[in-house]
């Protein structure tokens, strides 16, 4: 007999919070066999009197297309024969009040572009992936042991077609600005391959009805956003990116959702998604509400919602949206821990790791919480890596303060090594530091225009030189001076006809390219065994110095940061015995925009050392004299070989 429903095995698995392949049941799918054609359609309403699906193919009338309700937890169900894909619809509830409303499929694959909100049917067979190598690369890839550079990316803000309209409102971007996702892998991927990063961190791509949401209060979270094309468009975008050996992290929310009237909320007329309570409900801040993420559906909707994007769409992991949000919670008006967030972000991990051993999941959490990256067995939430939000705050603010000021803050740069192997760390400079008033990274620099530049470049090669893996949101590369506007496209112009501009450009190419080919910068970020201080108590000049280590004795490097205008001849600092040192980088080389204090004599700068002086110096067997360059980072590289 032919069922296109649920069976009862995996009714059983949903209800328990365990079907993590709901996708492949629930939502609308095509059904195309010799004896049967059309669209199988499930839902999840556990609260409503009638659900019915309406359409543009039967003049959305409920009472032509009436579901079945197939168990008391609120399962419907019905097949409509001789539907194709390209249809839209929604469900149309009956809730309990007897009021009716219109609701968008939690599980649809396309949805109508914003400002339309139907779901359409739509079939994802059909790509032929070509990423195999990169699949099979990924298994044996140890991430915690390797470069990790990642480009955090607003796809709708990176480059657009033309410049907006004044005429357009000013909360709305013409669609046809916008790129497709194929165009957008044209453009990007050489970009990202040029810059030596090794991911793309995009902004979240689930389907959200409000432009400057930026894809954080989403609807449906089985859709790619049709802004920029087809789900197959997106694969195409992924596929590249694989081909050309750039992994694709996906920013995730599994916290909280819009609140929009087709969306989630409210889904069946009462609590359905999101919590009972209100005060637990109904998220403030951002205007959205809290999944409840002790309901067993939910966690089969949101477990289900990850494993798809892995299954379906080929990405590398996940960067989890919000997770102080989820792990604290106030009930009664205080701030509690919240065990059901727990219980349920260990589940996600466990799931992921089960069925995508190779895939990377950050935490962006900025509390203290022990464990986000600890095993699961061992009580730990089960993350791959955690946002150092601590690390952030504490440079930028140091940052920001009067070069001549920094030696009253000085702690602000040592106190990450504390705890810099407590978890496994990314160094973020994302988006939420570059908006809202807070200006650019650039301008956030003090000093006058060239202060701001020599600060920056000197910001980037402490942030590379140090450890835990790197996030850097778009538009940092070349040192855009205004904060991100998310409506428009990055400022261009600046890269392309300024030369302070370009030669930042060039800077962090190169501290990129740096970064990527040296093991002590990356093979030992989550062991103290990779770092060790070489000069960490000199408040007067605020300058720091120290040793990054790779798995071998003699694979290392010395960087040393100028955090002041001071210019030093003859500075000594002391350093591994070794027999002579070279430049590997300096952010005040002339190419770079800096005043040209650098380590290298005539003709090329590899064949240019520096020799040891015998004398012990800061508990170091032996020291170098070198130029310290003002507002500067410096990287030494011991020369192999015998003088």
């Amino acid at each position: 007999m032919f069922e296109t429903k649920p069976t009862d095995y995996q009714t059983h698995l949903f209800h328990d919070g365990s079907y993590f392949r709901s996708y492949e049941t629930f939502g609308s799918k095509v059904i195309n066999t010799e004896t049967h054609k059309g669209v199988s359609f499930t839902v999840w309403a556990p609260h409503a009197q009638k659900v019915s699906v309406v359409g543009n193919f039967n003049a959305w009338i409920g009472d032509k297309h009436a579901m079945t309700k197939l168990n008391d937890e609120g399962i419907w169900h019905l097949f409509i024969e001789n539907l194709d894909v390209g249809n839209c619809y929604k469900y149309e509830i009956v809730t309990s009040a007897n009021r009716t409303v219109l609701k968008a499929d939690p599980y649809a694959n396309y949805a109508e572009v914003r400002p339309d909100t139907a779901s359409l049917i739509y079939s994802l067979d059909g790509y032929k992936w070509k990423d195999s190598k990169w699949q099979r690369d990924q298994k044996k890839k140890d991430w915690k042991k390797s470069a990790l550079n990642v480009y955090e990316l607003h796809l709708s803000s990176w480059k657009k077609k033309a410049k907006r309209s004044d005429t357009e409102q000013y909360d709305e971007v013409a669609l046809d600005l916008f790129y497709n996702y194929r165009e957008l892998a044209e453009l990007l991927i050489p970009y990202l391959k040029e810059r030596r990063f090794t991911h793309v961190e995009v902004m979240p791509l689930i389907e959200h009805p409000y432009d400057r949401s930026w894809g954080y209060q989403g609807t449906g979270y089985y859709s790619a956003t049709s802004r920029h094309g087809s789900a197959h468009d997106l694969m195409f975008f992924i596929d590249q990116c694989h081909q050309n050996g750039i992994g694709v992290i996906m920013d995730w929310v599994p916290g909280h959702f819009c609140r929009d009237e087709h969306g989630l909320y409210f889904f069946d007329g009462e609590p359905t998604y999101e919590y009972n309570d209100a005060p637990v409900r109904e998220n403030e801040v951002w205007g959205t509400a809290n999944f409840d993420l002790g309901k067993k559906e939910v966690e089969s909707f949101l477990i289900s919602n990850a494993l798809f994007w892995l299954d379906k769409f080929h990405i590398d992991g996940f960067r989890i949206d919000a997770v102080a949000n989820m792990i604290y919670w106030e009930p009664e008006g205080e701030l509690e821990k919240n065990d059901l967030a727990i219980a349920f972000l260990q589940k996600l991990n466990t799931t992921i790791k089960e069925h995508y051993p190779e895939a990377l999941v950050f935490a962006e959490d900025s509390t203290d919480y022990p464990g986000v990256t600890a095993p699961v067995a061992d009580g730990g939430l089960g993350f791959t890596y955690k946002w150092n939000m601590g690390w952030m705050n504490d440079v930028l603010e140091y940052m920001e303060v009067d070069a001549y000021e920094r030696k009253h803050h000085h702690n602000k740069m040592t106190f990450s090594m504390l705890y810099a192997f407590s978890e496994n760390y990314i160094l973020p400079l994302s988006h939420d530091e570059v908006v809202h008033g807070k200006k650019s990274l650039l301008n956030k620099m003090p000093g006058d225009y060239w202060q701001k530049f020599a600060n920056l470049r000197l910001l980037y090669g402490y942030m590379y030189t140090h450890p835990g893996k790197k996030l850097l949101f778009m538009g940092g590369e070349f040192g855009q001076f205004d904060e991100w506007k998310d409506m428009e496209e990055l400022d261009w112009a600046l890269r392309d006809e300024y030369e302070s501009h370009q030669t930042m450009d060039v800077f962090t190419k190169d501290l990129f390219a740096l970064y990527k080919r040296s093991k002590p910068l990356w093979q030992q970020d989550h062991h103290s065994d990779g770092f060790e201080w070489i000069d960490v108590d000199n408040h007067e000049q605020s300058i720091f110095s120290f040793v990054r280590k790779a798995d071998k004795d003699d694979d290392y490097l010395v960087v040393i940061c100028n955090f002041t205008p001071e210019t030093y001849h003859q500075y000594r600092v002391g350093v591994p015995e070794h027999d002579r040192y070279r430049e590997a980088l300096n952010s005040d080389d002339i190419k770079y925009g800096g005043s040209g204090q650098i380590n290298t004599g005539p003709g090329s700068a590899s064949k240019y050392y520096l020799d040891t002086h015998p004398e012990s110096y800061h508990q170091q067997p032996c020291h170098v004299k070198l130029t310290i360059p003002p507002l500067g980072v410096v990287v030494l590289k011991p020369v192999k070989g015998r003088k």
